[in-house]
């Protein structure tokens, strides 16, 4: 067994991966052997992420709950990360190669009702059967099996059981039959059914795959290093070798690595993965700033609040990750109807058969209605149907903004008749067009001219905006020169001899520009919550050339 360098749970709380369960009865004895040891003041099994989640009192050793979990038949892993156990996918040429030896079997059923009759020799049918039952559908065996050594029974038992049974007593209808008459086989009930089943397994592994692939998004938002100053130098680090207190560089283009402070530097920050704002905002010394988010235009040097766990990311990773790994009040009463379900259906199954024997059936018949009561139990969804719906209802909400902090809430959504919502900014698509463009001395065209070729080659939203609204009216761009990026202002550069500035009003205003009547036109246009962007000429003269207005949806 794998050992710790820690063998006391150092926090509260441990999450594993669970390797094997495959019905809600499984998740439920892993659950209840997790649940007795001393220490434990709760554990949550998740069938569908395939993950636990312990809460400790602090004393319980790692190694004992994984003992406990290999116990119930079942291989369990500490995930360090704590992230929700990403399903592998099920061997898809396994699937294949199962549903391709079963369909010569089920093609005389198939082609019976268009009047053609089909019978496969009984060989045959053995010889396509026979790899399905016990080289394909291996694992349901040796699952089977690890249940009965923990005294319990699952979905794999069931399957185990059945298609056994059906396929047993097709060997011995074959093998036994001596006069003459062609032997009743169930063959392709076997094979099909394992075919089905693990079909089923395969689907619902690639739908899992889905469904957590909200939180790989928020993990990839998170650099994997960052440019720490050491004294004069810079240095590239792992992200978990940085400290509170570090001062991390951010060039533009880059994401932030750690939350924190500006100490130096001056940019925008598109911050839209957390606020779901979808313009960058303007930041400055002193303003704080979050991992993850992409800085724009200008050098920043961030003083470091907070890493790791600690970062509004992580929060953020967390938060969905426990809402998944929670149990909706729905999920307690399947976990308890789930428990005696497998040894509800095995008694079913021999009373069926008995009754059917005592009151003078062929054992054949007998047998037959016994498998088909093992057989439709088998791909049950009893203890799977919640928690994936959980998983994609959680999973969804995150890849749309939308974070859930409970499961339950999901479970009384329906009920919902107003939602109220705190800010505008959250409210917008990302997108936005330019609903003004006003002149002052030179033609709108000029304007749109001199704007476009100032923003040629720049990945700024309101930028596009301008490229895209002068590509529409055909106007081309000029050559600009000595492009410079004003962090939190806009841009200078040169353009037809003309020394130009883009930008805020606030660059308007460090350059002495008298915003004049435009200023009024303006002023409306802010109040309903456009951007408003001035274009002027700070040499040989300064002087002001027009505005344009950006409005976001």
């Amino acid at each position: 067994m794998k050992t710790h360098n820690s063998s006391q749970l150092a926090d509260r709380s441990v999450y594993l991966s669970i390797e094997g369960m495959t019905c809600a009865s499984c998740a439920g004895r892993v659950e209840k052997a997790l649940n007795k040891i001393p220490g434990v003041q709760d554990a949550r099994v998740n069938l569908a992420t395939e993950s636990a989640v312990v809460l400790s009192d602090g004393s319980v050793d790692i190694d004992l709950l994984i003992s406990a979990v290999s116990a119930t038949g079942y291989r369990a892993s500490v995930k360090q990360d704590r992230s929700v156990n990403k399903p592998r996918p099920r061997d898809g040429l396994t699937v294949v190669m199962s549903v391709l030896l079963s369909l010569p079997l089920l093609a005389p059923m198939l082609l019976e009702p268009f009047g053609t009759q089909v019978a496969l020799p009984g060989w045959l049918q053995l010889g396509l059967a026979t790899p399905v039952q016990f080289v394909l559908g291996a694992r349901f065996y040796r699952a089977g099996w690890k249940a009965l050594k923990a005294g319990a029974g699952n979905m794999d038992l069931l399957v185990a059981l059945g298609t056994s049974a059906a396929y047993g007593l097709s060997v011995y209808q074959l093998t036994s039959r001596a006069d003459g008459m062609a032997p009743h086989l169930y063959f392709e009930a076997s094979a099909v059914v394992i075919s089905l089943v693990l079909t089923g397994k395969w689907l619902e592994a690639w739908a899992k795959r889905q469904t957590v692939s909200a939180i790989t998004a928020l993990q990839a938002l998170q650099p994997q290093v960052a440019r720490v100053k050491r004294g004069k130098r810079e240095l590239e680090i792992a992200i978990e070798s940085v400290s509170v207190g570090d001062l991390v560089v951010v060039r533009p283009g880059e994401r932030i690595a750690v939350d924190g402070t500006i100490a130096d530097g001056r940019s925008h920050i598109d911050e839209s993965m957390v606020t779901g704002e979808s313009m960058p905002i303007a930041k400055q010394p002193g303003d704080k700033v979050t991992g993850g988010a992409i800085n724009s235009e200008g050098l920043l040097v961030v003083h470091t609040d907070a890493v790791g766990a600690e970062t509004l990311l992580a929060k953020m990773i967390r938060l969905i990750e426990n809402a998944q790994l929670a149990k909706a009040p729905i999920q307690h009463l399947v976990d308890k109807v789930s428990a005696w379900f497998v040894p509800v259906v095995l008694i079913i199954a021999l009373m069926t058969w008995l009754g059917w024997w005592l009151h003078g059936a062929a054992m054949e018949t007998a047998i037959i209605n016994a498998v088909s009561v093992l057989v439709i139990a088998c791909p049950c969804a009893l203890g799977l149907a919640t928690p994936t719906a959980l998983m994609a209802g959680t999973g969804i909400a995150a890849r749309h903004g939308i974070l859930i902090k409970n499961p339950e809430v999901l479970e009384i959504a329906h009920r919902i008749t107003t939602v109220i919502f705190d800010k505008t900014g959250t409210l917008t698509q990302g997108k936005a067009y330019l609903v003004e463009a006003v002149p002052l001395g030179i033609d709108r065209e000029r304007l749109l001219r001199l704007a476009a070729s100032m923003q040629t080659g720049s990945e700024h939203p309101l930028a596009k905006v301008v490229l895209k609204a002068s590509s529409e009216l055909q106007i081309q761009t000029l050559p600009v020169d000595a492009v410079t990026a004003l962090p939190g202002r806009g841009l200078s550069g040169r353009v037809d001899n003309l020394d130009l500035r883009l930008g805020n009003s606030r660059l308007m205003s460090e350059l002495g520009i008298d915003l004049g009547a435009l200023a009024e036109r303006a002023r409306p246009l802010e109040l309903a919550g456009n951007t408003v962007s001035w274009l002027a000429m700070a040499v040989p003269q300064k002087r002001l050339l027009g505005m344009m207005a950006f409005v976001q949806t």
